[in-house]
């Protein structure tokens, strides 16, 4: 079994016939164009012929947004005579730019563009006192820092991003967690004392975009006893609170996006609150784990 299946991977089949070999590499490359990077990567395992395939610059490029070369001017290192394939699995790991507070990648499935935004490269009211706010080390942020929010009664956070998004429809999240997140005993837990206000108001979700697209939600974080809109639990849990979509078009080479999170009914104090980023990434997006190719 072993070795017919070696033979018709090679040249030939097991009873003299043409086998996966005999094909020409152009052909398997034609055919790599509508695959995904992991299904070329698994099919490169095969043969010489589906080897060279799968490290052709026109089919990795097929896989590249338009605009890649904007993300590689974000490199610190030079990228100059890397191959399509290697510029793939470079961008696909997690690109920092402004001051290591903001990072851009490549979704590794579908080559699209994802984005997210630290909550240091925001605007927080009041985040220069430490009696309504402060910043902690965890392991839970991509970032590996989270702002604190302790108790305030005007809370306010905005920040704004410009870059050449190639052309999509994105959804804007901002991602919170109720509660203080620590370690007891090598173990996560969190505390809720500070944790109050979040259910006498709604907290408003806005984002704005420089071609005049508008976007605004509200919810109460802390309805206690409901779970999220995805089934989550609320407390304890990240959340990802969707603000809202906009749509990138071929006309807009640079897109700048506004966003902001706010509760400032001064008539009670609020607190307890983690805000750990913003994330942009296309709507229709699914999930998947960060690896290289």
């Amino acid at each position: 079994m072993g070795a017919s299946l070696s033979n018709l991977t090679e040249n030939g089949s097991a009873n003299g016939g043409p086998g996966l070999g005999d094909i020409p590499e152009n052909c398997v490359a034609c055919v790599f164009m509508y695959l995904t990077p992991p299904e070329i990567c698994n099919l490169a395992r095969l043969n010489r012929a589906f080897r060279g395939a799968a490290s052709s610059d026109a089919v990795w490029e097929s896989k590249l947004p338009s605009n890649y070369h904007h993300l590689l001017d974000l490199l610190p290192q030079n990228y100059e005579g890397l191959s399509k394939k290697d510029i793939f699995a470079l961008l696909a790991r997690s690109v920092p730019f402004d001051d290591g507070n903001k990072e851009v990648w490549l979704d590794r499935i579908s080559g699209r563009i994802c984005m997210s935004i630290s909550s240091k490269a925001m605007l927080i009211t009041n985040m220069e006192d430490r009696r309504h706010w402060n910043w902690f080390p965890t392991e839970e942020s991509r970032f590996h820092v989270v702002a604190y929010c302790q108790q305030v009664w005007w809370f306010e956070l905005s920040g704004i991003v410009k870059f050449p998004f190639p052309p999509d429809i994105y959804t804007l999240t901002f991602r919170v967690h109720l509660g203080k997140i620590f370690k007891r005993l090598g173990r996560r837990a969190c505390n809720f004392e500070h944790t109050h206000g979040w259910d006498l108001g709604p907290v408003r979700y806005e984002l704005s975009t420089s071609d005049g697209q508008h976007a605004v939600s509200e919810c109460f974080l802390d309805d206690i006893g409901q779970d999220d809109p995805n089934g989550n639990i609320r407390r304890g849990s990240w959340i990802e609170y969707k603000v809202g979509e906009f749509i990138v078009s071929t006309s807009n080479p640079v897109t700048e996006v506004r966003f902001s999170m706010k509760q400032i009914d001064c008539t009670h104090s609020k607190g307890g609150l983690c805000v750990d980023s913003v994330s942009i990434t296309p709507s229709d997006l699914k999930v998947h784990p960060r690896t290289g190719v």
